[in-house]
Formats: structure tokens, sequence, C-alpha cells
């Protein structure tokens, strides 16, 4: 019986086992020319193997840099690509940077930084209030998620100023609950729920009249 640890390593697992015994019977043909040959049939099979690179700008070219991964780089062909080399397969990739929250903030995440950058950048109106105050809600929700227990809102725009670095403040309003876009949601929502069910108050103050009646006369 043979074991996998008997084998020879597979540098790219995604092609399988066969594709790696090809590659490694192409470097032992005598001639250049046999494995030129050997090599664009391999490359072709492999294409057929992984078909989502065929979506990829420049497949063919990936196939063939994955063509000399698999041959450890120990391949004498003519490539119709550059060469890649293995430093290059060793090189870390470089680390991306990633949005920086103080401590306590950190659970706003890089969407709320998004906005309240957008907010600064808008002209004073009621656009940029409104806006203000999107941001200090999805805030509150934010932490009260994250940590699990209820904010205040003097929390909230404290927080918020600090974030945008004084540039914008809500110390003006006593809460949310009282903002513009809180009554004006509300409403909305009201004028809704009547356009959708008209003389749903009426009716219910109705029912409530009846069922009064009925108590009324049962005594």
């Amino acid at each position: 019986m043979e074991y996998n640890t008997d084998r020879t390593q597979l540098h790219m697992p995604e092609y399988g086992r066969l594709i790696q015994q090809l590659v490694e019977r192409c470097k032992e043909l005598p001639t250049k020319e046999e494995r030129n040959e050997m090599c664009h049939a391999i490359v072709d099979f492999m294409g057929q193997r992984n078909p989502t690179l065929r979506d990829e700008e420049n497949y063919r070219h990936k196939l063939w840099d994955h063509l000399f991964i698999l041959a450890n780089f120990d391949l004498d062909v003519d490539s119709p690509y550059p060469i890649p080399t293995k430093d290059q397969r060793m090189t870390e990739p470089k680390k991306l940077d990633y949005p920086v929250l103080q401590g306590e903030f950190k659970f706003y995440g890089k969407s709320i930084l998004q906005l309240i950058e957008m907010a600064i950048e808008l002209e004073e109106g009621e656009e940029k209030e409104a806006l203000i105050e999107v941001i200090a809600n999805n805030m509150k929700k934010s932490y009260n998620i994250y940590n699990k227990e209820h904010v205040t809102d003097d929390v909230i725009f404290r927080h918020l100023k600090e974030l945008s670095k004084d540039r914008l403040d809500l110390t003006s309003i006593e809460s949310l609950e009282k903002s513009k876009i809180y009554y004006s949601t509300s409403r909305n929502k009201n004028q809704n729920q009547n356009q959708k069910y008209p003389g749903s108050s009426d009716h219910n103050n109705r029912n409530r009249q009846k069922n009064q009646q009925n108590k009324n006369r049962k005594k």
C-alpha cells in the first residue's frame, strides 16, 4: 500500500495528484521540444480542471504560473509568459491597513466613521442635521448590542463629538427621541397607517363602545 506521506508533495492540492504526476513526468522527458509539447497539453488540462479561472483576466498566464509552481520552479521549457521565480512565490503579501478605532469606540465600526466623514463634508442645513441624527441613532443601537446595556443619549453625543474631533455636535437637542428625524419618521408611519387602514381609529372606538354597552346589559 502506498501512503500519501511517501508520495511527492502536492504544491497545489486543488489540481490533484494526477496533474502533479504529469508535471513530474514532463520534467523527466529528455528533450526540450517534448517538454514544451507536454507542457501545453498539461496547461490545457489544468484549464479544464479549474474552469473558474476562465472568468479571470489573463487566465492562461495564471495557468502557466501554476504549472511552474507545480514543478517547484524546476522546469526547463519555453514559456509564452515570464517565468516566475521561487523568491516571488515566497514573498509575503502586504498587510492591509485597517481603520483604527480608539479603545472604547471599536464597536461602532468602519461604516460609522465613513458616515461621520460624509456628514462633516455636507453644508450646514436640514440634510446635514438629519444625517447626524441618523448616525447618532445607529451609534446607540451598536452600543446597546455590543455592550448589552442601555446607554443614555448624552454618552452618544459625547462619543460622536470625540469621533468627529468636535466637528459634529448634537448637544443642542435634549434627546434622540425628540430629534426632528424621530418626529418625522413617527409622523410618516402614522400617516401610512391611516392611509392603509382608513378610519381604523374610529372603527376601534366604535368597538370599544359596543363592548362597554354589552357589559352594561349583562349587569
